[in-house]
């Protein structure tokens, strides 16, 4: 009986775990680890403890043993639940090819629904390789503690944060070991930097608890908020001890902001949270797990009456909502819906998705893409005006931090007028009765015709990736992949070069023969005193010249140490350069990585005979034929900065992307670290002519 007991009390980890302090429950669980080895119920919870806290390459380490079932237990299932985590954490970590492979799993076992992996991670790069729709910037507000939930009134910005307390004395939330959540406020010039203190927004509204995400009423004078369900400031309990976040109302007046007040529709036994109001004030959004949902969280509105009172919740529906967690609601001015979901197919943790309000339904969700979304968390979007806003992420530390964006393209699909042209590679001008065929991304034909003799047609397409395929007469058939701008009346063009004949060959060849024997006989005959021996002889000194100038440039090159070094490798030159930066899974070159081309285009200017081949490479996060593409467009976008910025003749300088096809590390049987990472993804810059 003793044993027994002993046996089913609870560990001191176990405890932990139960109070969500999962901070602590992994350091314990890694010492029961140390002294009972590898059980299931042990991997389970220290998993959940390091992935909760954010802590991915830990849990990474757990869920490799837990989904092999590699652990003690003869009963080898476990929750499916661990499949959705393993394919989070990889794509935390980046390997979202890998990742998609637990999603699978995942889906298998959720639903009937055939889940396709190659159209899933096609998607996925998609998302990556779209042109930007957005600028982002770290708001420098920020501190070491989480920001998130930031919106804008006139010049001032109220955010949720888990800053210091007004009391030394008030308690740390278990779950982070920070304080709890609290609303601030700061005022702020038109590029969002801070013009006074931080404070908090009012005592009345904060609390020894948490207070969340809110939003105002259209006059600014009403806010709904995210709080801990609370009665007389002592939290109130379900019946499994969860205390749950409920919606709160309150009133501003001329003394101030009146003390929240709960909103009747709230349960005890579930969360409603994250509230967004449309712009006519009449309806309330917000995030639930309340029963009877599609997933974890769901979104739903109620009606907001004239008499004060509230609608019955409505579950927004399939489209938006999944089997797993879609919060964050925000309604633009003009009904369209921005959330956070992890159910949708995306890049990473969180991504921020929006759907279009068209006859009073919402649309299939886009996924903003980058910059915005990230293999992290990312959520809790807002605009300022049409294009101007905040949304937070946790893709720089463990916290949260806040991120203001600029809009600079249209995240609605529509189409665009553009322009194919096909010309001579040789001359650059059209080439005649050319035949033409465009193919999308699914490589269906979208148009096909002969061209006359100006060969250019237009078209009004959607932005993406399509196939441009080209061919006349006595020239050789291209095809070239097309990335189409969200952009009007963009060009596109296909050089194609001229076929040679075989008859034409030889006849040259024949006749170039002939000439320099009569040359040669011309020569002995009319100057008597040159010989062939002479004219070899000057031939051979001309070519040792050359040789002794280009190894005295080389030289030169090799001790010139005035802006980027020249080094010899392997038998070639290359110019030793600091690692070219790109934002991740961009091509843009960075302000950082501007300054280092800047001097070499300046290198490049002072030896004008000098030509270079650019080399990309990445690192192995993805598929090959997606690192292909990143790579492509990395050398490209080096090259095009060089001509168009250091004005350096473009013809001077060749680019190729090599992909992951050229690793310094090999991260195929393991899972790199983000220095690994780095080492792989490089640009190299070789002589190749001087």
């Amino acid at each position: 009986m003793t044993q027994l007991t002993f046996a089913q009390k609870k560990s001191r980890a176990d405890r932990f775990f139960e109070q969500g302090d999962y901070i602590n429950a992994a350091l314990e669980y890694e010492e029961e680890l140390n002294r009972e080895g590898y059980t299931k119920h042990i991997v389970k919870n220290i998993t959940t403890s390091y992935y909760n806290t954010f802590q991915f390459r830990q849990a990474y380490r757990y869920l490799k043993v837990l989904t092999s079932g590699k652990f003690y237990d003869q009963d080898k299932s476990y929750n499916n639940s661990y499949d959705f985590m393993m394919y989070q954490v990889l794509s935390a970590l980046g390997e979202y090819e890998k990742s998609v492979e637990f999603l699978a799993r995942y889906k298998a076992s959720e639903s009937k629904e055939v889940f396709n992996k190659s159209e899933a991670i096609a998607v996925i790069e998609d998302f990556k390789l779209k042109d930007d729709d957005y600028t982002i910037q770290n708001v420098t507000f920020n501190s070491e503690a989480s920001e998130f939930g930031a919106l804008k009134r006139d010049s001032t910005v109220y955010f949720t944060t888990d800053r210091k307390p007004y009391s030394t004395l008030d308690k740390d939330y278990k779950w982070t070991h920070r304080p709890f959540l609290d609303i601030y406020k700061v005022k702020v010039d038109q590029d969002n930097n801070p013009i006074s203190d931080i404070e908090a927004i009012s005592k009345e509204i904060n609390s020894k608890l948490h207070e969340g995400n809110f939003c105002f009423s259209k006059d600014g004078n009403t806010m709904y908020l995210s709080k801990s369900n609370s009665e007389k400031g002592k939290k109130k309990f379900d019946s499994i001890k969860n205390n749950s976040i409920h919606l709160y109302k309150a009133i501003k007046n001329d003394k101030g902001w009146s003390t929240p007040v709960k909103l009747e529709f709230n349960d005890v036994n579930y969360s409603i949270e994250h509230p967004a109001l449309n712009t006519q004030n009449n309806k309330l959004y917000f995030a639930s797990n309340m029963p009877g949902g599609y997933g974890d969280f769901d979104i739903y509105y109620v009606d907001v009456n004239l008499d004060g009172t509230y609608g019955e919740p409505v579950n927004l529906g399939p489209t938006i909502n999944t089997n797993n967690r879609d919060q964050f609601p925000y309604v633009s001015k003009d009904g369209h819906l921005f959330f956070a979901s992890n159910g949708h197919l995306g890049l990473g943790m969180m991504d921020i998705f929006v759907s279009e309000l068209k006859e009073d339904e919402f649309t299939e969700p886009i996924n903003l893409g980058a910059p915005i979304n990230s293999s992290f968390d990312d959520f809790s979007i807002s605009y300022s005006n049409d294009t101007d806003g905040f949304f937070a992420s946790n893709r720089k530390k463990v916290g949260d931090d806040i991120y203001s964006f600029s809009q600079i393209g249209e995240i609605f699909p529509r189409e665009y007028i553009a322009y194919f042209e096909v010309k001579d590679f040789a001359t650059d001008n059209y080439v005649e009765n050319s035949d033409v065929v465009l193919y999308n991304d699914d490589n269906e034909k979208v148009y096909e015709s002969q061209l006359d003799s100006i060969a250019r047609f237009d078209l009004k397409v959607f932005p993406g990736r399509y196939n441009f395929k080209a061919s006349a007469e006595g020239y050789k058939t291209r095809t070239k992949p097309v990335s189409v701008k969200e952009k009007d009346e963009a060009t596109y063009v296909i050089y194609l070069d001229r076929e040679a004949k075989k008859k034409e060959i030889i006849a040259s060849s024949q006749e170039s023969n002939e000439n320099n024997k009569v040359r040669i006989k011309d020569s002995i005959n009319i100057i008597d005193k040159v010989n062939i021996t002479n004219i070899t002889t000057e031939t051979n000194s001309e070519k040792r010249k050359e040789e002794i100038s280009k190894a005295k440039l080389r030289e030169m090159l090799l001790a010139d140490k005035d802006g980027p070094p020249v080094i010899e490798k392997n038998g070639k030159l290359y110019f030793k350069m600091p690692p070219i930066h790109f934002d991740y899974d961009k091509w843009n070159i960075r302000s950082d990585s501007k300054k280092v081309l800047d001097k070499l285009a300046l290198k490049l200017e002072k030896y004008k005979t000098v030509y270079i081949k650019i080399s990309s490479h990445t690192d192995s996060r993805g598929t090959d034929s997606y690192n292909q593409v990143l790579s492509e467009k990395r050398a490209e976008s080096t090259r095009n900065y060089l001509a168009l910025v250091g004005y350096v003749n473009a013809r001077r300088m060749q680019f190729v992307g090599f992909g992951e096809s050229e690793p310094i590390i090999n991260c195929d049987n393991k899972v790199c670290t983000e220095e690994d990472h780095q080492t792989n993804r490089r640009s190299e810059f070789e002589i190749v002519k001087f």
